[in-house]
C-alpha cells in the first residue's frame, strides 16, 4: 500500500494516478469520508490531470495521531508535506468541506506552489460551534453509529439515499469504519476553524462550489462569505446536499475541469 511520511510519526495513505507528464491535481475529502469519495470524478479528471488522492489524518488508512483536536493548519501542512514526499513542486487543489478548509490554508501559505483552487461546500468559520462539539463528544462516548444517520442526512438528500445509489451505501460504510478518535480530532479542527482573516491573501484563481440546500455549509453565511472575501473568486451553484460531487457527479467534474484547464 502506498504511504508517505508527513512528519516524524504520521503516515498518510495516498493514490497517485494518471500520466506523469500531466499537471497534478490534489483532491481532499470531507470529514467522515476517505479518498474513495472522488471515485465518480476520476475517469473524467484523469483525461486532464495526474490525480493525487489521500486519506486525511485520522481517516481511512492514514494514521490516527493523539490529541483532542487537530487543526486545519496541521492538515494543510500534511497535504503540502505529502506533495513534497512525492516530488510534486506545483499543483492544483480541489477540496470539499474539510478538504476545502485545508485548501484555503494551503493557498494562503504556499500560493507559489498552488496554481488554481476549488473550494466545494465548505466554510471559513462556523458561527455556532456547539453542534460540532456535541458531535465530537457523542462519537467519543458512543461510537460512529451514534451519529451516522444525522451525518448521512447532511451528506445526501433523502431521495438520493433511498434511490439505491451504491455510492450512498459506500459512504455509510466508510463513515462507520472511520476511527472515532481520528474523526473526533477532525471535528475539533472544524470546531476551532477560523479562516476568515486569510481569505484576502488568496491570490490564486478560485472556484467556489456551493448550494442553497446544503445543510452543513449553505450558500448564505458560508459560500457567500468566501465569494465576498476571496479576490476575484468564481461561483458555481449546484442544487445538492453537502456532497455535491456525489449528487451531481458529472456537473461537478465538468465544472472543475473547465475551471482548471485554462
Amino acid at each position: 500500500m502506498p504511504f508517505a511520511s508527513v512528519d516524524r510519526s504520521t503516515r498518510l495513505y495516498y493514490r497517485l494516478e494518471g500520466r506523469p507528464e500531466l499537471p497534478v491535481l490534489i483532491l481532499s475529502h470531507s470529514l467522515g469520508c476517505d479518498h474513495g469519495m472522488w471515485d465518480l470524478q476520476m475517469p473524467a479528471l484523469l483525461e486532464h490531470f495526474r490525480v493525487l488522492r489521500y486519506d486525511t489524518r485520522g481517516h481511512g488508512a492514514s494514521d490516527v495521531t493523539p490529541g483532542e483536536a487537530y487543526s486545519v493548519e496541521q492538515l494543510a501542512r500534511d497535504a503540502v508535506a505529502l506533495a513534497d514526499a512525492l516530488g510534486i513542486a506545483t499543483f492544483d487543489f480541489c477540496g470539499l468541506s474539510l478538504g476545502g478548509m485545508t485548501g484555503m490554508r494551503i493557498a494562503a501559505g504556499t500560493s507559489g506552489r498552488l496554481r488554481r483552487l476549488v473550494l466545494a461546500n465548505t466554510s471559513a468559520k462556523f458561527p455556532d460551534v456547539g453542534p460540532m462539539e456535541a458531535r465530537r463528544k457523542t462519537v467519543l462516548a458512543e461510537g460512529m453509529a451514534a451519529v451516522a444517520d444525522a451525518v448521512m442526512d447532511r451528506f445526501l438528500r433523502k431521495s438520493t439515499q433511498e434511490s439505491g445509489n451504491p455510492h450512498a451505501a459506500t459512504l455509510r460504510t466508510v463513515l462507520l469504519a472511520t476511527d472515532l478518535v481520528g474523526y473526533a480530532a477532525c471535528c475539533g479542527a472544524v470546531r476551532d476553524l477560523d479562516n476568515r482573516e486569510i481569505l484576502g491573501a488568496i491570490q490564486n484563481p478560485t472556484l467556489i462550489i456551493s448550494s442553497e440546500i446544503d445543510l452543513s455549509t449553505p450558500w448564505k453565511g458560508h459560500g457567500d462569505l468566501l465569494a465576498e472575501l476571496i479576490p476575484h473568486a468564481e461561483v458555481l451553484m449546484l442544487e445538492t446536499a453537502h456532497l455535491s460531487n456525489i449528487e451531481a457527479p458529472r456537473e461537478f467534474a465538468e465544472a472543475v475541469i473547465r475551471f482548471l484547464v485554462k
